[in-house]
């Protein structure tokens, strides 16, 4: 199979258990941009959320983000396409949210926006330490999202959600995906994620392949979540890490070693550059 763009969700896939990428990926990926692969974070992060050492590999230049809500050309810091929720839409559903015991935060023009009672308390809901840096790194702090959403007058990406209480996140889950006009995903136990109709990494990667002239035959996805499935199904190849879950190896064409272990250089090796030689 011809593969020529090769889409890779980050946390739980490409970066380690400590958020780090490993020097063997690291050269997998390098091979591939030299033999004109096209190699596509692929995540539920905002671009700026992209480690720099991912980033600053030559010849990587789009990203999937926000779950697919928004496709960027890096180098040309452009947006290629994007699939958010409106600021009605997000203010309704922020209002809703509010009402239970929920840490949550909108992204809006790349950057999750959070308020002191979340950025200060990250501990009481239940992030590691590794993801508490990645949330300070990655959030603007406001004394009030709802009023910012409210004065933005912008679209929102994507409504991440952090659950102290499994119980308290079954009970929202459930009124959420009672409505038709949102999609509903996971990409951590303690997390859910909302997002437009049609913002998802799957659709992405096959808008994305179309933008460069591949079709979805020539494409390859690498994941470990729940946010991951489109991408599995929709992909030329799709990949499970062996750290994902049950349903997403069954839906998976391979399933390769896990994050801490090099999967995704040993699937690409496998299934890519040995068969180019």
């Amino acid at each position: 199979m011809d593969i020529k763009l090769i889409a890779i969700d980050l946390d739980g896939t490409l970066l380690d258990s400590k958020k780090r990428l490993s020097d063997v990926n690291r050269k997998t990926l390098i091979q591939c941009v030299q033999k004109g692969i096209w190699v596509v974070p692929c995540t539920g992060r905002t671009v700026h959320g992209i480690p720099e050492e991912i980033k600053g590999i030559s010849g990587i230049r789009y990203a999937i983000t926000t779950n697919g809500a928004v496709i960027e050309d890096m180098q040309e810091k452009a947006v290629i396409d994007t699939q958010m929720l409106s600021r009605e839409h997000a203010l309704e559903l922020l209002h809703l949210v509010d009402s239970y015991h929920v840490m949550y935060d909108p992204y809006i023009d790349r950057r999750g926006i959070t308020e002191p009672r979340f950025i200060e308390h990250l501990s009481e809901y239940c992030l590691p330490a590794e993801l508490q840096e990645l949330v300070r790194m990655t959030r603007d702090v406001y004394p009030n999202i709802i009023e910012f959403v409210e004065k933005s007058y912008k679209p929102v990406e994507k409504i991440n959600l952090f659950f102290p209480d499994m119980e308290e996140r079954a009970r929202l889950r459930a009124e959420l995906e009672k409505r038709t006009d949102i999609l509903v995903t996971s990409s951590l136990p303690n997390n859910l994620e909302i997002n437009a109709l049609g913002a998802t990494k799957g659709e992405a990667i096959l808008r994305l392949a179309s933008h460069l002239g591949l079709n979805g035959k020539q494409t390859m996805a690498i994941g470990d979540g729940e946010n991951d499935f489109s991408m599995i199904q929709k992909a030329g190849i799709g990949v499970a890490m062996k750290n994902g879950s049950k349903e997403l190896h069954a839906a998976a064409d391979y399933i390769t070693d896990t994050n801490d272990e090099n999967g995704v250089a040993s699937a690409i090796d496998h299934l890519v550059l040995e068969a180019k030689g």
